[in-house]
Parts: structure tokens; C-alpha cells; sequence
């Protein structure tokens, strides 16, 4: 089954910088568009940046300036490295790819189970 895995979250001080990834695997035919959405405590889940397979990356007016969107095609990763950070970019942060798996013909959102990011002094 297709999965994609997050790691890099943690606790970070004001101003400080941390990188998130994201690796799918899986039966994975192809990856179109990769990205990030985060959910800080009691607000909605909200886009925070995108990246398509051509390498076109859009960012939230929260996070532009301060993050930046890659992806590694060949080990089928997207990063999100974050800096400047402030109190108010506090929360879990999740993964998303659009993937088509070998066993059908058409592309699918898949989600990882997001990791925390705290930022706190």
C-alpha cells in the first residue's frame, strides 16, 4: 500500500529553523503535486505550501519568504525547510501527495499522519 512517512518535527526556539520530509513508497506509479498543509491548536487545517511535478511551488502569505518547498524525485521526498520561525507557526504539520498507484489509472490524494512542530522559548 502506498504510505508516505513524515519525520523532522520537534521543538524549536523563536527565530530558529527546522526541516520537515516526507518519503512515500509504496506501488507508486507516479507523483504529481506534493505539499503541506498544517492544523495549530483549535484552528482548521490550513494549506501551507505546494509543489508540482514540473517544480512550480506556491506558498501561503503566513510562510512566504520564510519556507521553501523541494522535492527529490528519485527518492520520492518532499522537504519543507522552515526558518525564522515564530510561536504562531506552531502545529502538526502534514504531508500530502497526489499519487498514482500501479494498480489503477488515476491519481489519488494520500496523506501522511503529521508530525509537531512546536515553537516555543
Amino acid at each position: 500500500q502506498v504510505q508516505l512517512v513524515e519525520s523532522g518535527g520537534g521543538l524549536v526556539q523563536p527565530g530558529g529553523s527546522l526541516r520537515l520530509s516526507c518519503a512515500a513508497s509504496g506501488s507508486i506509479f507516479d507523483i504529481n503535486a506534493l505539499g503541506w498543509y498544517r492544523q495549530a491548536p483549535g484552528k482548521g487545517r490550513e494549506l501551507v505550501a505546494t509543489i508540482t511535478s514540473g517544480g512550480t511551488t506556491t506558498y501561503s502569505d503566513s510562510v512566504k519568504g520564510r519556507f521553501t518547498i523541494s522535492r527529490d524525485n528519485a527518492k520520492n521526498t518532499v522537504l519543507l525547510q522552515m526558518s525564522y520561525l515564530d510561536r504562531d507557526d506552531t502545529a502538526v504539520y502534514y504531508c500530502y501527495a497526489l499519487i498514482r498507484p500501479h494498480t489503477d489509472t488515476t491519481y489519488y490524494t494520500f496523506w501522511g499522519q503529521g508530525t509537531e512542530v512546536a515553537v516555543s522559548s
